[in-house]
């Protein structure tokens, strides 16, 4: 499966948001795509999608910036690609001729047992530290 930058981008964006979240800090988008080495101008328009699928939460202002809307084990994988790449999840087969209805069959099967993985992945898991290195000086 090929996932796309802005995908991507997304759930490391929430994951990070997810590791501060206490539901009062808010994070500035000039930070997130600094811990990310994400493109500040490309990080808000992914922000505004992940707003408007009310995933987080933006204030403005001096001391605005971003937070999540819900608790990080209440967010999914799912609830993030719906709301950046909804059409990733779509099938787009067609019944017709000898075999189309089992060729869309399958791949709505395949589609199924994908959006049951997403769910299954909570955003608190994608930001649990413990996959990376550890450097002794």
């Amino acid at each position: 499966m090929r996932i796309s930058q802005k995908l991507e981008y997304a759930c490391r964006a929430m994951a990070q948001l997810a590791r501060r979240h206490d539901g009062r800090t808010i994070t500035r988008l000039e930070e997130l795509a600094q811990r990310e080495a994400v493109s500040a101008n490309f990080l808000v328009q992914i922000l505004n999608d992940l707003r408007r699928g009310q995933l987080i939460e933006s204030r403005r202002g001096k001391g605005g910036g971003y937070l999540l809307g819900r608790q990080p084990d209440a967010i999914s994988l799912l609830d993030i690609v719906e709301a950046v790449e909804p059409s990733l999840l779509a099938t787009s087969t067609q019944p017709e001729g000898d075999c189309g209805a089992a060729v869309k069959r399958a791949w709505e099967s395949v589609t199924t047992a994908t959006r049951e993985q997403l769910a299954a992945i909570p955003l608190k898991q994608l930001a649990e530290r413990g996959g990376e290195p550890m450097y002794y000086i």
